[in-house]
């Protein structure tokens, strides 16, 4: 999880998000799947990510060029539309990404992000997929308490200019 706080450089925040949630195509244990972003930097935050993700070239891996390779296989694509199925089912909005891209053999996807309104089950489950779920706090105990809200462990990383607020977040990690 990252969270997000109304200080935070989202310049910054962006180049960390596509490369913690999409550089492996989602499929490692530290992958970056849930963000949860002060209500104040939500609207420019999203606007500049749907715009990054518009822009990411998913196809062979072994080209310089290339930020997103396949899926492992045909179970990993079927995670990924079944979750991106069951977080719309609860609610979440799609704003970018999900289909799957023509290319030459393999599994490949657009990267997605998914608005929710709540930390679901299925935003705690880990699908081993890109896709970033995007919730909304308004005080810093919230985004403590959904960043702690996952039976996984956990690998989390604050954005924020207050030391205060880094502070926190690490004695309550």
């Amino acid at each position: 999880a990252m969270i997000v706080t109304d200080s935070a450089d989202l310049d910054m925040v962006v180049r960390a998000v596509l490369f913690g949630a999409v550089g492996t195509a989602g499929q490692r244990c530290t992958s970056l799947r849930r963000l949860i972003v002060h209500k104040k930097q939500k609207e420019a935050l999203l606007k500049s990510l749907q715009k990054a993700y518009k822009s990411i070239r998913v196809g062979n891996p072994l080209d310089k060029k290339t930020l997103v390779g396949p899926l492992i296989d045909a179970h990993a694509f079927n995670a990924m539309y079944e979750a991106i199925k069951e977080a719309k089912s609860a609610g979440g909005k799609l704003l970018v990404g999900g289909e799957r891209v023509k290319t030459k053999g393999g599994y490949y996807v657009a990267p997605a992000i998914i608005e929710m309104h709540a930390q679901t089950e299925i935003v705690r489950h880990e699908t081993f997929a890109p896709i970033l779920y995007v919730l909304t706090y308004d005080k810093m105990a919230e985004a403590i308490a959904l960043n702690n809200d996952v039976p996984q462990g956990l690998s989390s990383c604050i954005f924020t200019r207050d030391v205060r607020e880094a502070e926190l977040f690490l004695s309550s990690v």
